[in-house]
């Protein structure tokens, strides 16, 4: 049961140990990884609050919910409002958490522009059902662009073995759907779906580093662009669904935490290709500290970091008859009090 905690509590000691074995002989290696493993699920049975991780999992259908409702405080982690991104739209408020870990330049190009206001009264105008909503164009100019200077690409950040930023890696991944179906492993960084090259292999790697990015699923957002690499400015999009062929080739800045049904809502079309296309508007964007209290929503993500989650997990495989679902089909557990 505590193989997903070893996993997310001990990729980087992991990591360690098998780039500082690479080539040593096969039983010595296995002999580490056992009591590596071992020593990781003691600890993440030491650390949850949670009784199933003295008991087990429940049984039953609702047993992931049950793990869920009955996980600890400490399993929860609270998003920081000056790190929360608020869309508003006559759909309903989008609630955006932003990555900068990730993508520096990106998070802070659209908090400048917020802070200018760029963004109020612009539009949804590139909106492809089961696909994405594109943003940031003008009622006269869809292909409005800021006159700041374009951003280069924080398509992925590079990992070495001594790295804070620590993703699980729960299954393989092509790393992307059409132009690299090389594989790589996805798992979750602070409750982000992530893909990764294999820790491990910055141990036997000239610079020390591997590649790392945060994947398209439901409620991405991220950059827009055009065929250059480096041309982002001011347009994103929000992706409605999951979409494997942008994967590390699209910086991504952020994850809808509330409101993915309001992406949803959005009208369908493209500006200058649909005739009688009429766009909803962004009405306004804000960093949820400017916002008063009264109207700020507290969100609260299940810490995908914690042994809590790994139960999770174990119960979601369970109902999966063995078999975890993907990594953008398992959904990331929020709480959220107005």
């Amino acid at each position: 049961m505590m193989r997903f905690a070893s996993t997310l509590l001990t990729a980087g000691v992991s990591a360690l140990a098998l780039a500082a074995t690479a080539c040593a002989d096969q039983s010595t290696d296995a002999d580490a990884g056992a009591a590596a493993e071992s020593e990781a699920g003691a600890a993440a049975q030491a650390a949850s609050g949670s009784r199933y991780a003295r008991d087990g999992i429940p049984s039953g259908p609702d047993a992931a919910r049950q793990i869920i409702a009955d996980a600890p405080e400490a399993a929860w982690r609270r998003v920081d409002p000056d790190n929360l991104l608020v869309i508003s739209t006559r759909h309903g408020d989008i609630w955006v958490e932003l990555a900068p870990e990730f993508a520096p330049n990106h998070v802070a190009r659209i908090r400048q522009l917020v802070d200018e206001r760029f963004y109020d009264m612009k539009v949804w105008h590139r909106v492809i059902s089961g696909f994405m909503a594109q943003g940031g164009g003008a009622i006269d100019n869809p292909g409005l662009n800021t006159e700041l200077p374009n951003l280069r690409a924080e398509f992925t950040i590079s990992r070495a073995l001594d790295t804070d930023i620590m993703i699980s890696e729960l299954q393989d991944r092509p790393r992307n759907a059409r132009e690299d179906r090389s594989n790589a492993r996805a798992g979750f960084w602070n409750g982000f779906p992530a893909s990764t090259i294999p820790l491990a292999q910055a141990g036997i790697r000239a610079d020390g580093q591997v590649e790392s990015w945060l994947l398209h699923c439901p409620g991405t957002a991220a950059m827009a662009r055009t065929s250059d690499p480096h041309s982002a400015g001011s347009q994103f999009y929000i992706t409605r669904e999951t979409a494997p062929h942008l994967e590390s080739t699209y910086t991504v800045w952020g994850r809808v935490r509330a409101g993915l049904e309001a992406v949803r809502s959005i009208a369908v079309g493209t500006m200058g290709e649909d005739r009688g296309f009429r766009p909803d508007f962004i009405n306004s964007m804000r960093i949820a500290s400017e916002l008063p209290e009264s109207e700020r929503l507290t969100i609260e993500v299940f810490d995908t970091a914690t042994p809590d989650f790994a139960l999770y997990l174990e119960a979601l495989q369970a109902a999966g008859n063995g078999r975890l679902p993907s990594v953008c089909d398992i959904e990331i557990p929020v709480r959220i009090t107005e």
